[in-house]
């Protein structure tokens, strides 16, 4: 790992919490992702699986959680299971955890090696009436590969068929939609270094750099601040690329006149950002850019406001929705005629701002939560309008990331150039 080590003290109170939701006389299990491959030896490298980093903090591969709060032995409530390390381990790939090491990065007194975890199980689940069982439940989620996480349910429910099944998930989801202090702070740290990336760009982005010479700069910043990289695949769209919502060759040539939209962030710990900006490529933004982008902002602006304690994020949906409306009207991009002919199931507003304005944020850019629960103190959304014009080669979207407080929202990204006069300002000097 790059980033600094994270205090075991979030890792602990998250198991607890977890506990606590738990059915009485249950065992919950988690388990790490997957080295991902590639083709021959090689490989994609790893990525922790969210919720066990988010109950253990532990980043390794070959990992495994049990939680029995109910267990009659004291030293069996909660046990670590990683891999044993080597000297062959370690000559190759780097030493692993020693148990001492997993205690002090989770918290967890018991820790075992992996390989004696089938055994152990066996020992204790015939005392459990419950078995908590994690997976990806996502309303996004699109897999087709078999993940670690499935094979380990199957191979549980396969050797275990008369104990009741319980989903981990709703649990999950419940609390990592309430972030702590801490975890905002990790946030935070992601924020403020996609805020570094970003103002390198300002003084980069010139007619002829070519975008992938844009997301170099940025990977460059984003390591060097012992980030992982990237949060998501970068999008670094110039000109009409822009109007592609999920464009990621980055490969176009920056063309003077042109506008590029960057959504763009760095992760750290794990925790991610999400940001949008867009930059002229000379330098200034016509006058036809520059009102385009300034309506855009009007509705950030007023999302933005709109996050707050006690808040739906369907009925927040439609309030943004037409706000942007009254700013298509402006721009000449729909009419009062169009508004009064739309389907309701898809207003005419959609045509050129046809996505959600926000989500939650947290070990993932797409975080887990609920989207028909109440907004809360804790919780973290991106606020992300946009308008794409493809007859016009012009897509403008801003994206900033919001911490929602008992005194409002939080703007996490308050310091980082949003402005259009402040960008011409910046990208001038």
């Amino acid at each position: 790992m790059k980033y600094s080590a994270i205090k075991n003290n979030l890792f602990i109170e998250n198991r607890k919490r977890f506990a606590a939701s738990l059915k009485p006389n249950s065992i919950a299990l988690f388990t790490s992702n997957d080295i991902l491959p590639t083709n021959a030896d090689g490989a994609m490298g790893f990525v922790q699986n969210s919720d066990l980093f988010y109950l253990t903090g532990v980043d390794q591969e070959e990992t495994l959680l049990l939680i029995y709060p109910d267990a009659v032995n004291g030293t069996y409530k909660e046990i670590l299971f990683v891999k044993e390390t080597s000297e062959l381990i370690a000559i190759w790939e780097g030493a692993k955890l020693n148990k001492e090491q997993a205690t002090e990065t989770s918290g967890i007194k018991n820790v075992m090696w992996n390989n004696g975890f089938d055994a152990f199980l066996k020992s204790v689940m015939f005392q459990a009436e419950h078995v908590y069982l994690n997976s990806n439940e996502h309303t996004r989620r699109s897999i087709e590969t078999e993940t670690a996480e499935m094979r380990f349910n199957k191979n549980i429910i396969s050797k275990f068929p008369l104990h009741k099944v319980e989903r981990s998930a709703p649990i999950m989801h419940k609390l990592r939609a309430i972030k702590s202090k801490y975890e905002v702070e990790l946030i935070q740290q992601a924020c403020n270094i996609t805020e570094k990336g970003l103002r390198r760009l300002l003084s980069f982005v010139k007619p002829g750099v070519m975008e992938y010479q844009i997301e170099a700069e940025l990977v460059h910043e984003f390591i060097s601040n012992r980030s992982r990289g990237f949060a998501y695949g970068p999008i670094i769209a110039s000109g009409g690329n822009a109007c592609v919502l999920h464009y990621v060759e980055n490969n176009k040539e920056c063309k003077a006149g042109d506008v590029i939209l960057l959504d763009v962030a760095a992760e750290y710990g794990n925790y991610a950002s999400d940001l949008t900006r867009c930059l002229p490529v000379s330098g200034k933004f016509t006058p036809r850019q520059k009102d385009v982008y300034n309506a855009v902002l009007r509705v950030m602006k007023g999302a933005t406001a709109m996050l707050t304690v006690g808040n739906l994020i369907p009925e927040y949906h439609k309030a943004v929705g037409s706000m942007m409306e009254k700013e298509l009207v402006d721009l000449g991009l729909i009419t009062m005629d169009d508004i009064k002919k739309q389907n309701p199931d898809w207003p005419a507003y959609k045509k050129y701002f046809m996505h959600g304005t926000s989500h939650f944020l947290g070990l993932d850019v797409h975080d887990v939560g609920d989207f028909n629960r109440k907004l809360e103190a804790g919780m973290v959304f991106t606020c992300e309008p946009g308008i794409y014009i493809p007859e016009e080669n012009l897509g403008i979207r801003l994206e900033n990331d919001i911490l929602v407080t008992a005194n409002g929202p939080d703007d996490l990204m308050k310091n980082i150039p949003l402005e259009a006069e402040e960008i011409e300002s910046l990208m001038g000097k």
